[in-house]
Protein backbone atom coordinates (compact mmCIF):
# COMPACT_ATOMS: atom_id res chain seq x y z
CA UNK A 1 0.00 0.00 0.00
CA UNK A 2 0.84 3.34 -0.56
CA UNK A 3 1.33 6.07 2.47
CA UNK A 4 -1.95 6.81 2.34
CA UNK A 5 -3.79 3.66 2.20
CA UNK A 6 -4.13 0.32 4.17
CA UNK A 7 -6.10 -2.60 4.53
CA UNK A 8 -7.09 -5.89 1.91
CA UNK A 9 -6.25 -4.15 -1.23
CA UNK A 10 -5.13 -1.04 0.22
CA UNK A 11 -8.97 0.10 0.16
CA UNK A 12 -8.95 2.04 3.02
CA UNK A 13 -7.58 5.54 3.65
CA UNK A 14 -4.94 6.63 6.29
CA UNK A 15 -6.77 9.40 9.13
CA UNK A 16 -3.13 9.76 10.06
CA UNK A 17 -2.43 13.16 10.34
CA UNK A 18 0.61 15.61 11.02
CA UNK A 19 3.58 13.60 8.90
CA UNK A 20 2.42 10.48 11.16
CA UNK A 21 2.95 7.16 9.34
CA UNK A 22 0.00 4.10 8.67
CA UNK A 23 0.44 1.23 9.52
CA UNK A 24 -0.84 -0.78 6.05
CA UNK A 25 -1.98 -3.65 7.86
CA UNK A 26 -4.40 -1.98 10.72
CA UNK A 27 -4.18 1.58 9.97
CA UNK A 28 -2.53 2.19 13.26
CA UNK A 29 -1.14 5.97 13.43
CA UNK A 30 2.43 6.07 14.56
CA UNK A 31 3.10 10.31 15.22
CA UNK A 32 6.17 11.98 13.98
CA UNK A 33 8.03 14.03 16.83
CA UNK A 34 5.79 16.47 18.61
CA UNK A 35 2.58 14.76 18.47
CA UNK A 36 0.10 12.21 20.41
CA UNK A 37 -3.27 11.54 20.08
CA UNK A 38 -5.16 8.11 17.94
CA UNK A 39 -4.72 10.22 14.74
CA UNK A 40 -1.37 12.33 16.18
CA UNK A 41 -3.50 15.62 15.65
CA UNK A 42 -2.49 16.83 18.93
CA UNK A 43 0.79 18.97 19.87
CA UNK A 44 2.22 17.15 23.14
CA UNK A 45 1.29 18.24 26.76
CA UNK A 46 3.18 22.03 27.48
CA UNK A 47 6.71 21.12 29.52
CA UNK A 48 6.68 17.60 27.07
CA UNK A 49 8.68 16.96 23.68
CA UNK A 50 9.85 14.90 21.66
CA UNK A 51 9.25 10.68 20.45
CA UNK A 52 5.86 9.83 21.68
CA UNK A 53 5.99 13.00 24.32
CA UNK A 54 8.14 11.24 26.48
CA UNK A 55 10.93 13.85 27.06
CA UNK A 56 10.73 17.11 29.38
CA UNK A 57 11.19 20.29 28.85
CA UNK A 58 14.32 22.43 30.72
CA UNK A 59 13.28 25.78 30.22
CA UNK A 60 13.26 28.41 33.04
CA UNK A 61 11.56 31.67 33.95
CA UNK A 62 8.24 31.19 31.94
CA UNK A 63 9.96 30.28 28.60
CA UNK A 64 8.43 27.86 26.21
CA UNK A 65 9.67 24.75 24.69
CA UNK A 66 9.35 23.69 21.19
CA UNK A 67 6.84 20.26 21.20
CA UNK A 68 9.15 19.03 18.68
CA UNK A 69 12.97 19.74 19.54
CA UNK A 70 12.34 21.15 22.87
CA UNK A 71 14.27 24.09 22.05
CA UNK A 72 13.60 27.22 24.30
CA UNK A 73 11.91 30.15 23.49
CA UNK A 74 12.92 32.87 25.70
CA UNK A 75 10.47 35.65 27.02
CA UNK A 76 11.19 39.25 27.33
CA UNK A 77 14.73 39.90 29.22
CA UNK A 78 16.15 36.15 29.25
CA UNK A 79 18.40 34.53 27.54
CA UNK A 80 20.18 31.40 27.34
CA UNK A 81 20.11 27.51 26.11
CA UNK A 82 17.34 27.35 28.60
CA UNK A 83 16.54 30.88 29.09
CA UNK A 84 18.08 31.21 32.54
CA UNK A 85 20.03 33.97 32.22
CA UNK A 86 19.02 38.18 32.60
CA UNK A 87 19.74 40.47 29.19
CA UNK A 88 23.41 41.29 29.58
CA UNK A 89 23.87 44.89 30.87
CA UNK A 90 22.61 47.54 28.12
CA UNK A 91 20.23 45.03 26.90
CA UNK A 92 16.71 44.40 27.34
CA UNK A 93 13.49 43.06 25.78
CA UNK A 94 12.88 39.89 23.31
CA UNK A 95 16.19 38.20 22.74
CA UNK A 96 17.56 40.91 24.41
CA UNK A 97 18.05 42.98 21.62
CA UNK A 98 17.01 46.74 22.17
CA UNK A 99 19.43 48.32 23.77
CA UNK A 100 18.84 50.11 27.22
CA UNK A 101 18.90 53.91 26.97
CA UNK A 102 19.90 55.29 30.51
CA UNK A 103 22.70 57.73 31.43
CA UNK A 104 25.13 58.46 34.08
CA UNK A 105 24.86 54.96 35.34
CA UNK A 106 21.23 54.10 35.54
CA UNK A 107 20.10 50.65 35.26
CA UNK A 108 17.85 49.80 32.91
CA UNK A 109 15.31 46.77 33.91
CA UNK A 110 16.01 43.62 31.73
CA UNK A 111 11.90 43.15 30.43
CA UNK A 112 10.74 46.71 30.58
CA UNK A 113 14.01 48.74 29.75
CA UNK A 114 12.91 51.04 32.14
CA UNK A 115 15.75 53.13 33.53
CA UNK A 116 16.44 52.86 37.77
CA UNK A 117 18.30 56.30 38.08
CA UNK A 118 21.54 56.43 40.73
CA UNK A 119 21.50 59.03 43.54
CA UNK A 120 21.42 62.77 42.20
CA UNK A 121 19.51 61.95 38.65
CA UNK A 122 15.59 61.63 37.36
CA UNK A 123 14.04 61.75 33.99
CA UNK A 124 13.08 58.54 31.91
CA UNK A 125 17.18 58.36 30.91
CA UNK A 126 18.23 59.73 34.13
CA UNK A 127 19.33 62.67 32.14
CA UNK A 128 18.38 65.23 34.59
CA UNK A 129 20.73 66.24 37.59
CA UNK A 130 18.67 66.66 40.95
CA UNK A 131 17.17 70.67 41.36
CA UNK A 132 19.36 72.49 43.41
CA UNK A 133 18.27 72.28 46.99
CA UNK A 134 17.50 68.39 46.45
CA UNK A 135 19.60 64.92 46.35
CA UNK A 136 19.59 61.01 46.49
CA UNK A 137 17.98 58.40 45.39
CA UNK A 138 14.59 60.06 42.91
CA UNK A 139 15.83 63.79 44.18
CA UNK A 140 13.39 62.94 47.52
CA UNK A 141 15.51 64.48 50.25
CA UNK A 142 16.07 68.32 51.10
CA UNK A 143 19.55 69.91 51.23
CA UNK A 144 20.37 71.13 54.98
CA UNK A 145 23.07 73.52 53.76
CA UNK A 146 23.24 77.69 54.93
CA UNK A 147 24.65 80.53 53.75
CA UNK A 148 24.48 79.91 49.98
CA UNK A 149 26.29 76.42 50.37
CA UNK A 150 25.32 74.04 47.91
CA UNK A 151 24.70 70.36 48.05
CA UNK A 152 26.20 67.69 46.47
CA UNK A 153 23.50 65.81 44.34
CA UNK A 154 24.57 62.41 45.55
CA UNK A 155 25.41 62.30 48.85
CA UNK A 156 24.17 65.59 50.27
CA UNK A 157 27.16 66.82 51.18
CA UNK A 158 27.50 70.59 51.68
CA UNK A 159 30.17 72.39 49.77
CA UNK A 160 29.53 75.79 51.03
CA UNK A 161 30.41 79.20 49.81
CA UNK A 162 33.71 81.17 50.78
CA UNK A 163 33.39 82.46 54.91
CA UNK A 164 31.80 79.34 55.65
CA UNK A 165 32.56 76.21 57.60
CA UNK A 166 30.92 73.28 59.22
CA UNK A 167 28.63 70.18 58.43
CA UNK A 168 25.88 72.50 56.99
CA UNK A 169 28.35 75.83 56.52
CA UNK A 170 26.18 76.95 59.80
CA UNK A 171 29.80 78.49 60.96
CA UNK A 172 31.31 81.88 59.88
CA UNK A 173 35.94 80.85 59.49
CA UNK A 174 37.72 81.16 62.85
CA UNK A 175 39.45 84.12 63.33
CA UNK A 176 42.32 85.16 61.47
CA UNK A 177 40.62 82.75 58.22
CA UNK A 178 38.84 83.29 55.50
CA UNK A 179 37.82 82.30 51.68
CA UNK A 180 36.70 78.98 50.55
CA UNK A 181 37.24 76.13 52.85
CA UNK A 182 38.88 78.76 55.19
CA UNK A 183 42.20 77.96 53.63
CA UNK A 184 43.35 81.25 53.77
CA UNK A 185 45.12 83.44 56.31
CA UNK A 186 44.35 86.89 57.32
CA UNK A 187 47.11 89.46 56.57
CA UNK A 188 45.32 92.06 58.81
CA UNK A 189 47.57 93.81 61.42
CA UNK A 190 47.32 96.39 64.32
CA UNK A 191 44.35 95.05 65.52
CA UNK A 192 42.40 95.22 61.73
CA UNK A 193 39.67 92.76 62.06
CA UNK A 194 39.70 90.63 58.76
CA UNK A 195 35.54 89.90 56.74
CA UNK A 196 35.33 85.89 57.04
CA UNK A 197 34.38 86.01 53.19
CA UNK A 198 36.88 88.05 51.40
CA UNK A 199 39.75 88.69 53.53
CA UNK A 200 39.59 92.70 53.64
CA UNK A 201 40.45 94.42 56.67
CA UNK A 202 38.41 96.51 58.79
CA UNK A 203 41.15 98.87 60.10
CA UNK A 204 40.90 100.34 64.03
CA UNK A 205 40.54 103.86 64.36
CA UNK A 206 43.76 105.80 63.94
CA UNK A 207 45.15 102.70 60.65
CA UNK A 208 44.52 102.65 57.40
CA UNK A 209 45.88 100.31 54.29
CA UNK A 210 44.83 97.09 52.59
CA UNK A 211 46.50 95.79 55.88
CA UNK A 212 46.05 98.42 58.23
CA UNK A 213 49.53 98.69 58.14
CA UNK A 214 49.48 102.56 57.82
CA UNK A 215 49.86 104.54 61.12
CA UNK A 216 47.70 108.28 60.75
CA UNK A 217 50.30 109.73 63.18
CA UNK A 218 53.52 110.53 62.52
CA UNK A 219 55.77 107.84 64.88
CA UNK A 220 55.99 109.14 68.17
CA UNK A 221 52.66 110.74 68.07
CA UNK A 222 49.44 110.25 68.66
CA UNK A 223 45.64 111.58 69.52
CA UNK A 224 42.84 113.05 67.29
CA UNK A 225 45.22 115.46 65.97
CA UNK A 226 48.22 114.10 66.56
CA UNK A 227 49.49 116.15 68.75
CA UNK A 228 50.61 114.22 72.19
CA UNK A 229 54.13 112.55 72.06
CA UNK A 230 53.65 108.57 72.88
CA UNK A 231 54.76 108.10 76.59
CA UNK A 232 56.44 104.53 75.46
CA UNK A 233 60.03 103.75 75.91
CA UNK A 234 60.89 103.37 72.29
CA UNK A 235 63.40 101.04 72.43
CA UNK A 236 61.31 98.07 74.05
CA UNK A 237 58.21 98.76 71.68
CA UNK A 238 56.77 97.89 68.70
CA UNK A 239 54.01 100.88 68.35
CA UNK A 240 52.58 103.27 69.97
CA UNK A 241 48.73 103.54 69.44
CA UNK A 242 48.08 106.33 67.20
CA UNK A 243 44.38 106.96 68.89
CA UNK A 244 44.57 106.26 72.25
CA UNK A 245 48.70 106.11 73.06
CA UNK A 246 48.76 102.46 74.09
CA UNK A 247 51.93 100.87 74.12
CA UNK A 248 52.41 97.73 72.17
CA UNK A 249 55.48 96.09 73.88
CA UNK A 250 58.32 93.87 72.48
CA UNK A 251 59.11 90.32 73.40
CA UNK A 252 60.41 90.56 76.89
CA UNK A 253 58.76 93.92 78.37
CA UNK A 254 55.69 94.77 79.65
CA UNK A 255 54.16 97.33 81.67
CA UNK A 256 51.94 100.87 80.52
CA UNK A 257 55.23 102.79 79.03
CA UNK A 258 57.02 98.51 78.53
CA UNK A 259 59.83 99.39 80.74
CA UNK A 260 59.13 96.60 82.81
CA UNK A 261 61.10 93.51 82.08
CA UNK A 262 59.12 90.17 82.26
CA UNK A 263 58.21 88.45 85.61
CA UNK A 264 60.39 85.09 86.44
CA UNK A 265 59.50 82.24 84.94
CA UNK A 266 57.48 84.49 81.65
CA UNK A 267 58.91 85.72 78.22
CA UNK A 268 58.11 86.24 74.93
CA UNK A 269 55.01 88.62 73.68
CA UNK A 270 53.17 90.49 76.39
CA UNK A 271 55.55 88.37 78.46
CA UNK A 272 52.39 85.93 78.37
CA UNK A 273 54.70 82.67 77.74
CA UNK A 274 55.85 80.35 80.52
CA UNK A 275 59.84 79.22 80.61
CA UNK A 276 60.25 75.43 80.44
CA UNK A 277 63.60 76.06 82.47
CA UNK A 278 64.33 73.65 85.47
CA UNK A 279 66.74 73.29 88.86
CA UNK A 280 66.95 77.08 89.20
CA UNK A 281 68.07 77.83 85.44
CA UNK A 282 67.27 81.50 84.16
CA UNK A 283 64.90 81.74 81.28
CA UNK A 284 65.96 84.26 78.44
CA UNK A 285 62.72 87.27 78.61
CA UNK A 286 63.06 87.17 75.06
CA UNK A 287 63.49 84.20 73.41
CA UNK A 288 62.93 82.00 76.66
CA UNK A 289 66.23 80.01 76.10
CA UNK A 290 67.30 78.41 79.04
CA UNK A 291 71.03 79.36 80.82
CA UNK A 292 71.70 76.32 83.19
CA UNK A 293 72.56 76.42 86.34
CA UNK A 294 75.97 74.88 87.33
CA UNK A 295 75.45 71.20 87.54
CA UNK A 296 72.78 70.28 84.59
CA UNK A 297 72.60 71.22 80.84
CA UNK A 298 70.00 70.59 78.24
CA UNK A 299 67.76 72.57 76.52
CA UNK A 300 65.40 72.70 79.59
CA UNK A 301 68.11 72.08 82.08
CA UNK A 302 66.52 68.61 83.04
CA UNK A 303 69.72 66.71 83.02
CA UNK A 304 72.16 66.71 85.81
CA UNK A 305 75.50 66.45 85.08
CA UNK A 306 77.51 62.64 83.79
CA UNK A 307 79.65 60.99 86.29
CA UNK A 308 82.91 62.90 87.00
CA UNK A 309 81.77 66.57 85.36
CA UNK A 310 80.66 69.43 87.22
CA UNK A 311 80.22 73.04 87.11
CA UNK A 312 78.95 75.32 83.84
CA UNK A 313 77.14 72.98 80.73
CA UNK A 314 79.30 70.21 83.00
CA UNK A 315 82.35 71.00 81.12
CA UNK A 316 84.73 70.58 83.91
CA UNK A 317 86.33 67.18 85.37
CA UNK A 318 85.89 66.04 88.61
CA UNK A 319 89.62 65.67 90.27
CA UNK A 320 88.48 63.08 93.42
CA UNK A 321 90.11 60.74 94.50
CA UNK A 322 89.86 56.91 96.09
CA UNK A 323 86.20 56.73 94.98
CA UNK A 324 84.62 60.11 96.35
CA UNK A 325 81.75 61.54 95.34
CA UNK A 326 81.98 64.86 93.10
CA UNK A 327 79.32 67.29 93.62
CA UNK A 328 78.01 68.59 90.33
CA UNK A 329 77.28 71.77 90.94
CA UNK A 330 81.06 72.89 92.16
CA UNK A 331 83.37 69.90 92.09
CA UNK A 332 83.59 69.75 96.00
CA UNK A 333 84.63 66.44 97.20
CA UNK A 334 82.77 64.11 99.87
CA UNK A 335 85.20 61.97 100.90
CA UNK A 336 84.83 57.98 101.61
CA UNK A 337 85.55 56.94 105.27
CA UNK A 338 88.97 56.76 106.11
CA UNK A 339 90.23 59.96 103.59
CA UNK A 340 90.14 63.72 103.59
CA UNK A 341 91.45 66.68 102.01
CA UNK A 342 90.85 68.77 99.33
CA UNK A 343 90.64 65.95 96.92
CA UNK A 344 90.31 63.06 99.51
CA UNK A 345 94.03 61.73 98.59
CA UNK A 346 95.11 62.10 102.20
CA UNK A 347 94.17 59.33 104.81
CA UNK A 348 93.27 59.90 108.24
CA UNK A 349 95.69 60.76 110.52
CA UNK A 350 96.99 58.06 113.00
CA UNK A 351 94.08 57.15 115.45
CA UNK A 352 91.46 59.08 113.64
CA UNK A 353 89.29 57.23 112.00
CA UNK A 354 85.79 57.23 109.50
CA UNK A 355 84.24 60.21 107.68
CA UNK A 356 85.94 63.37 108.18
CA UNK A 357 88.52 61.57 109.79
CA UNK A 358 86.41 63.08 112.84
CA UNK A 359 86.57 59.57 115.11
CA UNK A 360 89.23 58.93 117.83
CA UNK A 361 90.63 55.57 117.82
CA UNK A 362 89.80 53.56 120.78
CA UNK A 363 92.93 51.14 120.34
CA UNK A 364 94.80 50.08 123.75
CA UNK A 365 98.25 49.03 124.14
CA UNK A 366 99.68 49.94 120.49
CA UNK A 367 96.88 48.52 118.67
CA UNK A 368 96.28 50.09 114.77
CA UNK A 369 93.18 51.30 113.96
CA UNK A 370 91.17 50.70 110.84
CA UNK A 371 90.93 54.26 109.18
CA UNK A 372 87.55 53.28 107.28
CA UNK A 373 86.05 51.19 110.48
CA UNK A 374 88.23 51.92 113.14
CA UNK A 375 88.16 47.91 114.17
CA UNK A 376 91.70 47.22 116.24
CA UNK A 377 94.46 45.43 114.78
CA UNK A 378 96.74 44.51 117.95
CA UNK A 379 100.07 44.59 118.57
CA UNK A 380 101.92 41.13 119.58
CA UNK A 381 100.66 40.33 122.96
CA UNK A 382 97.27 41.47 122.64
CA UNK A 383 93.71 40.31 122.53
CA UNK A 384 90.11 41.71 122.92
CA UNK A 385 88.15 44.43 120.73
CA UNK A 386 89.93 47.55 121.93
CA UNK A 387 93.43 45.08 122.31
CA UNK A 388 92.88 45.46 126.57
CA UNK A 389 93.39 42.17 127.26
CA UNK A 390 97.11 40.44 127.14
CA UNK A 391 97.66 37.20 125.96
CA UNK A 392 96.06 34.29 127.99
CA UNK A 393 98.65 31.70 129.73
CA UNK A 394 100.19 29.42 127.03
CA UNK A 395 99.98 32.10 124.20
CA UNK A 396 101.95 35.09 122.78
CA UNK A 397 102.61 37.04 119.65
CA UNK A 398 100.16 38.43 116.92
CA UNK A 399 96.90 37.79 117.89
CA UNK A 400 98.01 35.40 120.52
CA UNK A 401 98.15 32.77 117.55
CA UNK A 402 101.36 31.04 119.50
CA UNK A 403 101.97 28.57 122.31
CA UNK A 404 104.29 29.07 124.77
CA UNK A 405 106.79 26.72 124.90
CA UNK A 406 108.27 26.24 127.95
CA UNK A 407 109.51 23.90 131.37
CA UNK A 408 110.05 24.82 134.83
CA UNK A 409 108.49 28.23 133.92
CA UNK A 410 105.79 30.58 134.84
CA UNK A 411 104.41 31.14 131.20
CA UNK A 412 105.81 33.08 129.04
CA UNK A 413 105.96 36.88 127.89
CA UNK A 414 102.65 37.73 125.61
CA UNK A 415 104.76 39.54 122.97
CA UNK A 416 107.97 37.50 122.86
CA UNK A 417 107.26 34.42 124.00
CA UNK A 418 110.56 34.19 126.80
CA UNK A 419 110.15 31.93 129.65
CA UNK A 420 109.53 33.64 133.20
CA UNK A 421 111.63 30.47 134.45
CA UNK A 422 110.79 29.80 138.28
CA UNK A 423 113.61 29.81 140.75
CA UNK A 424 116.69 27.88 140.17
CA UNK A 425 116.36 27.71 136.66
CA UNK A 426 117.07 29.52 133.42
CA UNK A 427 116.54 29.48 129.83
CA UNK A 428 119.05 27.49 127.32
CA UNK A 429 119.83 29.79 124.46
CA UNK A 430 121.08 26.90 122.53
CA UNK A 431 118.09 25.21 120.02
CA UNK A 432 117.50 22.37 120.88
CA UNK A 433 114.64 19.43 118.95
CA UNK A 434 111.23 19.39 120.71
CA UNK A 435 111.68 16.05 121.71
CA UNK A 436 114.32 18.15 124.21
CA UNK A 437 112.20 20.63 125.60
CA UNK A 438 112.73 19.36 128.95
CA UNK A 439 116.45 20.16 128.98
CA UNK A 440 115.56 23.30 127.81
CA UNK A 441 115.23 24.53 131.50
CA UNK A 442 118.76 23.82 133.67
CA UNK A 443 119.25 24.33 136.97
CA UNK A 444 121.48 27.72 138.18
CA UNK A 445 124.57 26.93 139.42
CA UNK A 446 124.41 26.63 143.34
CA UNK A 447 120.86 25.20 143.72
Amino acid sequence: CDGDHWGPHCSSRCQCKNGALCNPITGACHCAAGFRGWRCEERCEQGTYGNDCHQRCQCQNGATCDHVTGECRCPPGYTGAFCEDLCPPGKHGPQCEQRCPCQNGGVCHHVTGECSCPSGWLGTVCGQPCPEGRFGKNCSQECQCHNGGTCDATTGQCHCSPGYTGERCQDECPVGTYGVRCAETCQCVNGGKCYHVSGSCLCEAGFAGDRCEARLCPEGLYGIKCDKWCPCHLDNTHSCHPMSGECACKPGWSGLYCNETCSPGFYGEACQQICSCQNGADCDSVTGKCTCAPGFKGIDCSTPCPLRTYGINCSSLCGCKNDAVCSPVDGSCTCKAGWHGVDCSISCPSGTWGFGCNLTCQCLNGGACNTLDGTCTCAPGWRGEKCEFPCQDGTYGLNCAERCDCSHADGCHPTTGHCRCLPGWSEKHAQVNFSEKNENMVKSPGS
